[in-house]
């Protein structure tokens, strides 16, 4: 066994930097790569592209870029293990044989298979699972008639014994963004299934790097500290065997890996920091520990972890509707009310009842809506959608936008012709017992035919029920001299970063901030009643808050904020990924002091 190994991410989604493979095997040495391509509005894309064309339903960039650099890796030495196979791993894997032959060039691949459970929804529901909605707790048989496809999230497991035939090539479907990070850890460095601290930290580390370049400077708050943008670093991880890691990038690569790079990564995405669930493990992050140890390198240790749950995940998605968004460039003076006087019109032109619309006025507020700030812009970009389950109403819709270019008030610019109609597929999560699924891995030949298939059970054999915990307000330490200390007006920016994503309808935005005095007062100060009043009619549901004291950072959810998430959703920033720039730009009053010892600019 060794006592470290290197892996580097090369793509956080379907859409990423096709050439960073290339780059992360020509930069340095490592000795896997990883990637992660799954989101899940990209299983019901996968979906859409197999109704159409049954070979298909995998991330047909990646047969491109691997076959661009599988002579590279192979004489490099390094193994790659991916999710690109999305619905149709072994699709995948076949294609990118045939490609390779072309050129002369032989590569050992295995596949994952087993988690795509469309064809075998009858032999769970009801009596095995009842798969209500998780996040909504919606009964199943509301969608049970138009379900398209139905995932399983598998874990480390499978892709063990994949790693196990030496496969130069590990191609799967839905697993977690995490396990294709984690698993080579365990192979390598000889951690054991119960050995929850270990495989916490492999978890932890496989979250700040799955999303690419988002640890290395990518989304950060404070982008200006980005000393270059071109040839973007993402991020290694080396893993020593005790479970601390180094999370760093190729030299003269741009970016940036620091502590803050790295606390913001954490938190995205994130539910309850105390209980971040995998198949695997129950991570809590509450204990975690950076420290800058050098240039662009970021050590982190203390993960904790516990029992995985008995559970898997479901992805699923269904048929549910169509939508349709038409757009024009509106310019001139009094820009603002000229849009506003478009949209009258076009709504009472078109009369029509919908069960979803939506006006958005981009350039202005659109990301931001009543929290953006006030200004005066010289064009906007009218946005306008709708959805429906009547397909004559969207087409009606479709037709309606292009007669307002001539027969409305001047200084209008045309930005395409009639709408596109679009089929909604629409993400609805669930659970399935682990003693339910068994995933197989398959070896295959160089001509693509399966040579090795093996069963894999997904129960660890110490799973444990897990007692969800819902934080609570802590807001009783109060400084008295906060009290008797000059108030000043400050921007949030100014004394926080923020990171914000998606998980359905829930946003979560990620506070964290820029000392340990502006933490202790932003506990007490920026309250989850708080957050919910200034974000107002844009979200619907709940606001909780959690504190990750280690990390000085406050988690807010935001349920019913998204316009149902994901396809469904109208709105321009469908996964929420504004939503924390929307909470620095406010505006709270702090001690004087605490701005002092920050060291920070003091808006008045």
């Amino acid at each position: 066994m060794k006592d470290r190994i290197r892996i580097a991410n090369a793509g956080g989604f379907w859409g990423d930097d096709l050439g960073v493979l290339r780059r992360q095997l020509e930069g340095g040495d490592v000795d896997y790569i990883s990637s992660d391509f799954l989101a899940e509005v990209t299983m019901s894309i996968l979906r859409k592209q197999q109704l159409k064309n049954e070979s298909l339903g995998y991330v047909t960039d990646f047969v491109d870029q691997i076959v661009d650099v599988a002579d590279l890796m192979k004489a490099k030495g390094v193994r790659m293990i991916t999710n690109a196979g999305g619905i149709n791993p072994i699709g995948c894997a076949r294609k990118i044989l045939s490609e390779l032959k072309g050129k002369g060039i032989s590569i050992k691949i295995a596949v994952v298979d087993g988690d795509n459970i469309i064809d075998r929804i009858d032999e769970f529901y009801p009596d095995k699972a009842n798969f209500k909605n998780m996040d909504s707790g919606e009964d199943f048989t509301k969608i049970a008639d138009n379900i398209q496809s139905a995932n399983i999230y598998l874990g480390v497991p499978p892709l063990l014994k994949a790693l196990e035939s030496g496969a130069d090539l590990i191609l799967a479907g839905r697993v977690t963004d995490t396990s294709v990070t984690m698993a080579p850890f365990v192979h390598e460095l000889g951690w054991k299934l119960n050995d929850w601290d270990k495989l916490a930290s492999g978890l932890v580390a496989g979250h700040i790097i799955e999303c690419g370049a988002q640890s290395t400077g990518g989304n950060f708050t404070d982008w200006q500290k980005i000393p270059r943008w071109d040839n973007m670093g993402y991020p290694i991880v080396e893993m020593q065997q005790n479970g601390e890691f180094t999370v760093y990038k190729h030299e003269n690569t741009g970016g940036l890996i620091s502590i803050d790079t790295i606390r913001e990564q954490l938190v995205y995405e994130m539910g309850n920091p105390a209980q971040y669930i995998s198949p695997d493990v129950v991570a809590d992050f509450s204990y975690l520990s950076l420290e800058q140890v050098g240039e662009n390198r970021v050590l982190v240790k203390n993960a904790k972890g516990y029992a995985s749950t008995p559970y898997l995940k479901v992805s699923m998605a269904f048929e549910d509707g169509y939508k349709a968004t038409s757009s024009i460039v509106i310019s001139g003076g009094r820009v603002l009310k000229k849009a506003q006087e478009f949209e009258k019109i076009f709504w009472e032109r078109l009369n029509t009842s919908y069960q979803k619309k939506n006006t958005e006025f981009v350039g202005y507020n659109a990301c931001h809506q009543h929290l953006a700030e006030n200004i005066d812009p010289n064009e906007i970009l009218l946005r306008l959608s709708v959805y429906d389950t009547d397909v004559s109403k969207i087409k009606n819709f479709s037709m309606s936008i292009a007669p307002l270019i001539l027969s409305g008030p001047s200084g209008v610019a045309v930005t395409g012709g009639r709408a596109r109609m679009q089929q909604v597929i629409t993400y609805w999560p669930s659970l399935i017992p682990k003693e339910c699924i068994v995933s197989t891995v398959h070896i295959l030949n160089a001509e693509g035919e399966v040579v090795e298939s093996h069963d894999i059970g997904s129960i660890l054999g110490n799973e444990e029920e897990m007692e969800v915990l819902e934080e609570k307000e802590h807001t009783e330490y109060v400084d008295p001299s906060w009290k008797e200390d000059r108030l000043l007006t400050v921007y949030l920016r100014d004394i926080c970063l923020g990171r914000s994503g998606d998980k359905g309808d829930t946003v979560n935005i990620g506070i964290l901030a820029r000392s340990e005095e502006i933490y202790h007062y932003l506990k007490h100060d920026l309250t989850g009643k708080k957050v919910a009043e200034m974000f107002g009619d844009m979200t619907k549901g709940k606001v909780t808050r959690f504190e990750i004291d280690n990390l000085q950072a406050l988690n807010f959810l935001l349920e019913e904020s998204l316009d149902g998430g994901g396809t469904k959703s109208l709105m321009i920033d469908a996964q929420g990924k504004t939503f924390a720039s929307a909470l620095l730009n406010q505006q709270i009053l702090i001690p004087e002091k605490l701005l002092n010892k920050a060291n920070k600019k003091i808006y008045k």
